[in-house]
């Protein structure tokens, strides 16, 4: 069996500052779909983003951390980021506004990454959820309802 690892604060950070990125991305996304069309809003960052990984890579020149090859299935992750990228900049531009949006992604993720916990999918050990990761999900998904129904009320 073997031990689980101690969150450090470092990981509570960067997922912290990756939550942040990732409303800032859906902010210029969302920009970009009202003043082009949602194809174009998922196509420039996946453009630049391409661009900038290409400068990083020719800069720092990292070594591979494994010599074995990833599994096929993990190259889709362009098809659901750009995919990802259309929805979110349609819902933004509707009724949920930014915040909806982002709340309602969380729970979304939330429910995905439950299902693939307890199914052990893209190789994860399984993991069958507790009563608690409900409760969480509970909660999110009221928060998220609120910040929907009475966010912005004046």
């Amino acid at each position: 069996m073997t031990e689980k690892p101690e969150p450090r604060l470092i990981h509570f950070l960067g997922a912290f500052g990756a939550g942040c990125l990732i409303t800032l991305m859906l902010l210029t996304n969302g920009t970009l779909a009202q003043y082009g069309s949602l194809m174009f809003s998922s196509w420039v960052p996946h453009l630049t983003g391409t661009a900038l990984a290409l400068v990083i890579l020719l800069v720092l020149r990292p070594a591979r951390t494994s010599p074995k090859r990833p599994p096929l299935w993990a190259y889709l992750g362009g098809v659901s980021g750009g995919l990802t990228v259309i929805a979110t900049s349609a819902a933004m531009n509707s009724a949920l506004a930014l915040s909806g949006t982002i709340a309602l992604g969380l729970a979304g993720q939330i429910v995905f990454s439950l299902f693939a916990d307890a199914r052990g999918l893209f190789g994860l050990p399984q993991r069958m959820p507790k009563w608690r990761d409900f409760a969480g999900l509970g909660l999110i998904v009221a928060g998220a309802l609120v910040i929907i129904f009475f966010g912005g009320a004046v």
